[in-house]
């Protein structure tokens, strides 16, 4: 039977979802139980009993940012951590195969020390486990090179509602039916849990070359990362700040602040630093040198759950990070929509990353505060739905790597459609007794009303 610890003398299990970080500060919800299994077989025979009574809700680092994990009175917490083995690293194949506890910074460690990387680097994966990135669909800062997690995930084992354990299928690439491991990317813990995962591994890069470029303008910044991956090169990083957030990164540019950077074989990052170079000098940005790009590595990781959850400490503070995509020509128009209703509130910021030919993400951060808890909730709010409604007003994805959990809630069937009826087909399928995490993609939350 796995360990069940009795969390009465300590806060209940969450995630670092701020609205409900905010709703904390004035009091303390009835604590939960936590469950910590050691082996698969404990995870079975847990959910095989499971009779939807109570809902049991898998955590890991719990890093996230949309109250997925905010666990209900009576509600069942099943704490992964325990499941911590790096299990196998095929040197030959370059995979790896871990389990779903383990630290994805713990991981990237010792891959670095073979010579090779995941590749995968949110900005919180110094917490992060690994069922978490894979729970949340996330992505990294080095997507454009190593992809998102979905691309690095070949297989997974998983629990599903039942306790019907199932194994990750072998090989590089399978056509033998859909890929059906897919369904639990992205599911939070809604349709079952995620034990292992088989994943894609790189050599870590002979040479890494990266400046920092000054452009005029949002939109000169933005044609640039165009050109640069429609022309096939795929950076290691490219992130381009609009001028209010340019200045907060307390760069010397004076217009927009484009960090880019290259990896690979000498010759190969020569040659893409050489292409960077080419289109930010046609688009007249000015060279920075290196002083950016080096800046930006030193600091990746700083923005991490513990200084997060220590800006809303001040009763009537306010603060969350908005992630968005949209294709290039829809971009300019979703920042120019967004930052007014960010800046109405307090501070409003904006730079644009994980670059696609298609399009990229669009990461908006806004932060204030009011006199009494109830205005900062009202605040937040009117953040959260400005920039939902601009996204699917102009067509852009309301979430890129965060997840959905319970701040998209009431967007989430709006953006999906007729998928939504999948997706709850799906779920009471695999999961007809209600068991799992029931704030899963979008849960059961009303929408709201449209704010005038």
């Amino acid at each position: 039977m796995p360990s069940t610890v009795d969390r009465g003398d300590v806060p209940p299990v969450r995630d670092t979802w701020p609205l409900g970080v905010m709703r904390g500060r004035g009091g303390r919800a009835e604590a939960n139980v936590r469950v910590s299994p050691s082996t698969y077989q404990e995870v079975s025979d847990l959910l095989s009993r499971a009779d939807g009574s109570r809902r049991i809700v898998p955590i890991g680092g719990r890093s996230a940012v949309t109250g997925a994990v905010e666990l209900a009175p009576g509600d069942l917490a099943l704490d992964l951590t325990r499941l911590d083995q790096v299990l196998e690293i095929d040197e030959h194949n370059l995979t790896a195969r871990v389990q779903a506890g383990v630290n994805g910074w713990k991981l990237e460690q010792e891959l670095n020390a073979r010579g090779l990387t995941l590749g995968h680097y949110p900005s919180s994966l110094p917490v992060a486990t690994i069922g978490g990135l894979v729970s949340t669909r996330s992505s990294g800062q080095e997507s454009t090179l190593y992809g998102n997690i979905e691309d690095l995930v070949m297989g997974l084992t998983v629990c599903l509602a039942d306790g019907t354990v199932a194994e990750a299928r072998p090989g590089p690439r399978s056509a033998i039916g859909p890929a059906l491991h897919e369904l639990f990317i992205g599911a939070e813990g809604g349709l079952g849990v995620v034990l292992e995962a088989v994943l894609r591994i790189s050599r870590l890069p002979a040479e890494t070359l990266g400046r920092g470029w000054d452009f005029a303008t949002l939109e000169a910044g933005l044609e640039a990362m165009r050109e640069i991956v429609q022309r096939g090169l795929r950076p290691l990083v490219m992130r381009l700040y609009d001028r209010e957030d340019t200045a907060f990164q307390q760069s010397a540019a004076d217009g927009c602040l484009l960090v880019a950077g290259v990896a690979g074989e000498p010759a190969l990052a020569a040659a893409g630093a050489g292409v960077v170079e080419s289109v930010c000098g046609a688009g007249g940005a000015k060279d920075l040198g290196e002083e950016p790009f080096l800046r930006w590595r030193e600091r990746r990781f700083h923005l991490s759950r513990e200084r997060l959850l220590d800006s809303l400490r001040a009763p009537g503070s306010f603060v969350d990070t908005i992630e968005v995509a949209a294709a290039w020509d829809r971009l300019p128009p979703l920042h120019a929509q967004v930052k007014p209703v960010l800046a109405a509130e307090g501070i409003g910021l904006c730079h644009f990353s994980h670059a696609y030919p298609q399009g990229c993400c669009a990461y908006f951060t806004f932060a204030g505060s009011a006199a009494t808890e109830e205005e900062a909730e009202a605040a937040y709010q009117r953040c959260w739905a400005g920039a939902m409604q601009a996204c699917l007003e102009l067509g852009a994805t309301i979430g890129h790597h965060h997840g959905v959990g319970q701040v998209r809630a009431p967007w989430v069937r709006d953006e999906m459609g007729e998928w939504w009826q999948v997706w709850e087909r799906v779920r009471s399928s695999l999961d007809p007794k209600d068991v799992m995490n029931p704030n899963a993609v979008g849960g059961t939350q009303p929408r709201p009303a449209k704010s005038s």
